[in-house]
């Protein structure tokens, strides 16, 4: 794939996840951020299945981007930011093509990351922060982000993927 093709993707990436979440934020409050969360800009984390690492790269730059706008911790802007990268590494790298895969693996490697995380943050239990933070997880990443990914791989087919590689 072309450097500038690449760097297109991240930035289309970086800012559609960024400008989603900041504006579910101005629009919702909490539901965005906290140990009860429901990000709906998570949905484009199994997409990464289809378009690759650029778009992991871009959604961890999107994700501090919008960890700078609502301050919640370093930790927050940090973490949130690697969880999203590992979550749409892991739905590009082993999903194999199967957008329910790619979703799943979004969810829980999320969940994991960000629910250990705020559950130190708001000192609360860690299982259930890591519970609660997969189901909001569940929500965007499979059933709002696999109908997505299914999209965007019928739309594209193959041409993007021969792009990516």
């Amino acid at each position: 794939m072309k450097k500038s093709f690449k760097v297109t993707i991240a930035t289309l990436y970086a800012t559609s996840y960024a400008a989603l979440t900041i504006l579910q934020t101005i629009s919702m409050g909490p539901l965005t951020y906290g140990p009860i969360q429901v990000r709906l800009s998570d949905a484009l984390l199994p997409t990464a299945m289809v378009t690759g690492i650029p778009a992991a790269i871009g959604l961890a730059i999107g994700c501090i981007i919008a960890n700078m706008y609502y301050y919640l911790s370093p930790l927050d802007v940090v973490l949130g930011s690697i969880a999203n990268f590992i979550a749409a590494y892991l739905s590009y790298k082993f999903s194999k093509g199967k957008a329910i895969v790619a979703g799943l693996l979004s969810a829980v490697s999320v969940a994991l990351i960000v629910g250990t995380y705020l559950s130190y943050l708001f000192n609360l239990n860690i299982f259930i922060v890591i519970l609660w933070v997969g189901v909001g997880e569940f929500i965007s990443t499979v059933l709002i982000g696999v109908p997505l990914t299914k999209a965007l791989e019928k739309a594209f087919k193959d041409h993007l993927r021969e792009l990516i590689k």
